[in-house]
């Protein structure tokens, strides 16, 4: 039944993605298995993910073991074999990047959430491990704070492609789109080729419903209790409607004008 709902999602034009990645994932082919037989197009991770992976299991031994013998300190170890799992995963997902021209197949790698209000810090990250990656369908996740949103645009000015995550808001929404496109014009100004760069934006839906339906029980009237379950769906209409609309400005079909360029796709993350 999973696989049949996730096939008619995926025939109805929906991407679906994986929230987790390991290397048991990888070596097991438990990957490749979820690309085949459950639709899945590409895989997100964080820190968080990776301190999970780390703590079960044998998969890392052999690694952590090799980088403790050359002396690398804590923080080398973790980007190294973070690195080199995302390597892994883009390699699984190339024939899907391939396939559809760049528009799925894609794995998005988290810059340090502690850097999440230090631009300099976030777009040095974002550039480093872009480079360390070295894959065409990487995206490097970066928050939508007020200090993320120059750095989301300079990340891509230098051809980074982007998976802006924490967005809430039609508002904030707004602000990420606009630095899309200002990062795709420096970009084009820097002479990159704007069909290489892909962004995506995840707006997040059910932690919506979370924090408003709680502050509707807690007004407690039968009006109040009617609308749980409705807050983050018109939040999430709203926001498509701002994607439309920015999509087919004067602005955007500048950029269009110059080469193939992607329009930014708008995803939603599990809560």
């Amino acid at each position: 039944m999973s696989n049949e709902r996730l096939g008619q999602l995926a025939a109805a034009g929906v991407s679906i993605w994986l929230d987790d990645l390991s290397r048991e994932r990888l070596t097991s082919g438990n990957l490749q298995e979820l690309i085949t037989e459950e639709h899945v197009v590409g895989v997100t991770t964080n820190p968080t993910i990776f301190a999970s992976a780390l703590s079960k299991g044998e998969a890392y031994d052999a690694q952590i073991r090799e980088l403790a013998g050359r002396g690398a300190s804590v923080e080398d170890a973790v980007r190294e074999i973070t690195v080199s799992d995302v390597q892994q995963a883009c390699d699984v997902f190339s024939g899907t990047w391939e396939t559809t021209g760049g528009v799925d197949g894609r794995v998005s790698l988290e810059v340090d959430p502690g850097l999440a209000r230090d631009t300099e810090a976030t777009v040095a990250q974002a550039l480093d491990l872009w480079k360390a990656v070295d894959r065409p369908n990487l995206l490097v996740k970066i928050p939508a704070t007020e200090q993320g949103l120059p750095a989301i645009t300079r990340a891509l000015a230098e051809g980074v492609s982007v998976n802006v995550t924490l967005i809430f808001s039609v508002e904030r929404y707004r602000a990420v789109m606009d630095a899309y496109v200002n990062g795709l014009e420096q970009a084009s100004a820097n002479g990159h080729q704007l069909a290489g760069i892909a962004s995506v934006a995840s707006f997040f839906v059910s932690r919506v419903d979370t924090e408003i339906d709680k502050r509707l029980e807690a007004i407690g009237s039968d009006e109040a209790l009617s609308l749980r379950g409705k807050a983050a769906v018109a939040n999430s209409r709203l926001a498509y409607a701002a994607f439309q609309e920015v999509f087919s400005s004067e602005r955007w079909k500048a950029l269009e004008a110059k080469g193939p360029v992607r329009s930014g796709r708008c995803g939603r993350p599990p809560a």
